[in-house]
């Protein structure tokens, strides 16, 4: 809806309103399931599975005998399970979800559920970019909101078409009409005790198909200790689920089979496995990560590039003249080092451009037939590197697109033309670590691959996939230095700023090494490259700035020295990471972490894990929440 369409007076409020929203934030969790037994158990679990993507509050609402029961909370999960103690409920059909705040501050009467006059509830992920005029139309009709959110608006909408007669699959159909943006969501009825009906809209929904009933999650490892069988919803889908059947309808209206897709997923991938944190576990997988990555896709020194890419990758690569990376966080750093990589003369020897996504998006970028253009996220639900993918098919539809991504099914695997799963496993950490290393092994493959359309040697080919098999093996020695770092741990967790260098296509590292330390320890951690450090940030050392750096045994190690001895001239204390073979003249201001002996061009894969392990062991020794850190969740699905 548009606000033109409102008188002056009206118009003004809505403004208002409007500079008065918040950042909007990121996704949060939902679960449903209509089942033959009491499902709120069932729901409760699965939602302490989707912890991970992070939220300041929970709630849960089904049809009870006396109606729509509703529960919220803010805190954490086992808050609203001691409520739940408190006031028992029971019930066959059921929506939990946890939120992370967009509109409103966080509180119980923005926590999801919102119920619409004791008759309708419905729990929502995304963005409702027209609630303000719907809610001011909405107003007129009489009807209140208790809350701040966008959310309450799909409430009373869904409310307004039910009160006129029909199923509440027809009220929420056209319901959705009138919504503008990005969003799942999950609605049930205090008429309807055994349904559910559920949307998806540009924000993930997947519908688990169990023994005991059907459900709907915005992630299988909600459901995967009950099912391992899903349906994954397209945008405009609309499924009508009950505890034996679901029907799901298109945009249109039209009826529509989606296929049902098996998950690799086990309940062991979702669990700490001994370990303390999932991130520490998720570490300390990364050699087996980065041997699924290569497993299949080489043989006899080289790419199998079908296998890896896909059938009509080869061709594609003949006439690619350029290359586009587009990412955000972790998987833009990683797309840094593959700039190193492509367009070394002796590799692919190919213009290579790197972008934030959030950025490409929004300056007009011109679109060009022959350059590929890769699309890099751990969950490929990631929203603005998903619209760029998007604006590339609708711009260029003659360009050709592939997505780098850990999640098969995601909405970026769906959109590309070519995909490369990274079979990193399930990370549900929110700092992201085996998903880095992952889609460096990934790009190093893309890489081999396109150089030898342009002319790289057969014999360094082999010799890069050579070093790319030593990998795994090195990931293994790298952490063993888990304890030493540890040890340096507490001293370190005092500092409250540090500075990270790297030069070449360590720099990349040392932007991925301060992202770790600042994501999870709340160090104000900056990465610089290390021949900039004259020009700006060597004015901030002093004893109380740690400085960083990464130093492998290449060209560039002199350069990176001289840089290193003005830090301790002004008393930086200094961590140099470093290839055995380094010679570093020693001091007491001076602490040298030896790193596995490596080929330098692999290099970046193995000596990003102890930047890893030294921030979640100064996280830990700070006391933070590792595995959720504040302010921050593991899937940005909305700007």
């Amino acid at each position: 809806m548009d606000g033109d369409r409102f008188p002056p007076s009206l118009r003004k409020v809505i403004t208002d309103v409007l500079k008065q929203q918040p950042e909007k934030k990121i996704m949060c969790g939902i679960v449903g399931g209509v089942s033959n037994t009491n499902v709120i158990p069932i729901l409760i679990d699965g939602l302490e599975r989707l912890e991970y993507r992070g939220y300041d509050s929970a709630g849960v609402a089904a049809v009870t005998p006396e109606g729509i029961s509703c529960l919220r909370r803010l805190g954490k999960i086992e808050v609203l399970r001691e409520a739940l103690e408190e006031n028992p409920m029971s019930a066959l059909a059921g929506i939990v979800h946890t939120r992370w705040a967009t509109h409103g501050k966080p509180s119980e009467k923005n926590a999801h559920p919102h119920v619409s006059q004791a008759a309708i509830a419905v729990v929502h992920n995304g963005i409702i970019e027209n609630h303000v005029a719907l809610r001011a139309v909405l107003r007129e009709k009489a009807y209140e909101f208790s809350s701040d959110t966008d959310t309450e608006v799909i409430a009373h909408l869904v409310n307004e078409q039910w009160k006129g007669g029909g199923s509440l699959l027809s009220a929420v159909q056209n319901a959705v009409q009138e919504l503008e943006g990005a969003y799942s969501i999950a609605v049930i009825s205090k008429n309807d005790p055994e349904n559910i009906v559920a949307v998806r809209m540009k924000s993930p929904l997947v519908i688990g198909i169990g023994k005991n009933g059907n459900f709907v999650a915005s992630d299988v490892s909600a459901l995967i200790s009950i099912t391992n069988q899903f349906v994954y919803l397209e945008d405009g889908d609309v499924a009508d689920i009950y505890q034996a059947h679901f029907v799901v309808y298109d945009k249109t209206g039209k009826k529509v089979e989606r296929p049902i897709k098996v998950s690799d997923l086990s309940p062991e991938d979702v669990s700490r496995g001994g370990f303390l944190h999932f991130m520490q576990k998720e570490i300390h997988e990364q050699p087996d990560a980065v041997s699924r990555v290569l497993d299949g896709r080489v043989k006899d020194g080289k790419v199998l590039i079908e296998e890896a890419f896909g059938n009509k990758a080869a061709k594609i690569f003949a006439r690619t003249e350029a290359v586009q990376i587009i990412a955000c966080g972790t998987s833009h750093y990683s797309s840094l080092v593959a700039r190193y990589w492509m367009e070394m003369e002796s590799l692919a020897d190919i213009p290579c451009h790197v972008d934030v996504a959030s950025e490409w998006r929004y300056r007009n970028p011109r679109l060009h037939s022959r350059t590929l253009y890769v699309f890099i996220s751990q969950s490929g639900e990631t929203a603005d590197t998903l619209a760029c993918l998007n604006m590339v098919k609708e711009g260029k539809p003659e360009a050709h697109t592939i997505t780098i991504c850990n999640v098969p099914e995601s909405s970026m695997t769906r959109e590309a033309e070519l995909t490369f799963l990274t079979k990193a496993g399930a990370e549900i950490g929110v700092a992201s670590t085996k998903a880095f290393t992952t889609q460096l092994a990934a790009l190093m493959l893309l890489t081999l691959a396109l150089g030898r359309t342009r002319g790289m040697t057969a014999k360094k080919e082999a010799e890069v996939i050579v070093s790319l098999l030593t990998v795994p093996e090195k990931l293994r020695e790298a952490l063993l230095l888990d304890g030493e770092l540890r040890l340096l741990a507490p001293g370190f967790g005092k500092k409250e700023h540090a500075l990270y260098l790297g030069r070449g296509s360590e720099y990349p590292i040392a932007l991925e090494g301060s992202l770790k330390m600042k994501e999870i320890s709340y160090i104000h951690a900056e990465g610089y490259p290390a021949g900039e450090l004259k020009h700006g940030p060597l004015a901030l050392v002093n004893e109380e700035m740690p400085v960083i750096a990464v130093a492998p045994n290449d060209v560039l190690v002199e350069k990176l020295q001289s840089n290193l001895k003005e830090v301790r001239a002004r008393n930086g204390q200094l961590f140099i990471f470093a290839s055995p073979d380094v010679k570093i003249d020693l001091d007491e201001g001076t602490t040298v972490i030896a790193l596995p002996r490596v080929d330098e061009l692999v290099a970046p894969i193995v000596y990003v894990v102890p930047l890893q392990l030294l921030a979640y062991h100064v996280a830990v020794a700070r006391g933070n929440n590792v595995d959720q850190p504040r302010n921050l969740a593991k899937s940005v699905t909305v700007e």
